[in-house]
């Protein structure tokens, strides 16, 4: 029974990570039909935005007079976080999708752009900074609460905690705000919409920065819990938060939520039952199987497209 109680609590954490980076997805996916493949690899930026923000406000750079204590260099890393990973989300945007959108370039082209931005995110980073990892400095101290044999950290408490905080202002944030709305119009007619006198960039735009924000958050939140970075650290993180996304129902903020936790719970049972190696074949095969049993996802509603 505790062993299943510590498989639990270690399911709510992953999948905590994997529905923060879902959320991203389906924002974007919901508001422009676009999958931008290039999240993970946003989460992955926000990760080292997080180390250089957290290493100047630590002191770490004697250039800089600066040193404050783990506590408050926290507090201030992960907004500062959240902004610097949203102007990233915003600058691909204007780069690479804005210009295709306004071409009306096919969407199969707009998934190779999205594909080939995380590619210069990765390379640009390895070019950049080099191939040596990065060790995540050590901001809170890591509390651990046992309860028999079962351990919880205060940090895997927190991720669980954010998680769901997350949630529920971006369902309110979608339901019941003015922005929210024109979030859901843009999604039902985008044609329709400027006749409303609705800025579509503006609101694409907002909507780059929640889920490029959540990506930052998602970032700082993994380098506390696995302090070891790298450049290719959001690939394998971002494909499963995708998978999640789809098998949730790719556009729906509730789905995807749900998803990342179906999917973090999957792979703690298979670690749990079966060697470790078989962990990401058991993720990414339940992608095929839901796409054959159900294509919209598990809370998905199928839609009509008139031609």
């Amino acid at each position: 029974m505790e062993s299943l109680i510590q498989n639990i609590l270690n399911a709510l954490q992953w999948g905590s990570f994997y529905s923060l980076i879902a959320l991203g997805y389906t924002l974007v996916y919901g508001v422009l039909l676009l999958i931008n493949f290039a999240h993970g690899d946003i989460v992955m930026v926000g990760a080292y935005i997080a180390f250089f923000v957290s290493s100047l406000l630590l002191g770490h750079y004697h250039s800089i007079p600066i040193a404050l204590s783990g506590g408050m260099a926290l507090v201030l890393t992960i907004p500062l976080t959240m902004i610097l990973t949203s102007i990233v989300g915003v600058s691909l945007e204007r780069i690479a999708y804005r210009p295709l959108r306004r071409k009306g370039a096919h969407r199969l082209y707009v998934v190779i752009t999205a594909l080939m931005c995380g590619l210069v995110l990765e390379n640009g980073n390895l070019a950049l900074l080099g191939a040596s990892r990065k060790k995540f400095p050590e901001m809170v101290d890591k509390v651990i609460y046992t309860f028999g044999t079962v351990s919880v950290t205060n940090l895997k408490i927190a991720v669980i905690l954010t998680a769901f905080l997350v949630f529920f202002l971006l369902q309110f944030i979608v339901t019941k705000t003015k922005i929210g709305m024109a979030m859901r119009a843009i999604s039902y007619d985008k044609f329709a919409v400027p006749l409303m006198g609705i800025p579509i960039d503006s609101v694409i735009v907002f909507t780059f920065i929640l889920g490029s924000s959540m990506a930052g958050l998602a970032g700082v939140l993994f380098a506390l819990s696995y302090p070891i970075l790298d450049p290719y650290m959001g690939l394998t993180i971002g494909w499963k938060a995708f998978i999640a996304a789809v098998v949730g129902g790719i556009g729906d903020i509730r789905g995807a939520f749900a998803g990342g936790f179906i999917l973090g719970f999957l792979e703690i049972m298979v670690v749990a039952f079966f060697p470790s190696t078989y962990r990401d074949l058991f993720s990414f095969s339940i992608l095929l199987f839901i796409l054959t049993l159900r294509p919209t996802g598990l809370f998905g509603v199928p839609k009509t497209t008139k031609i």
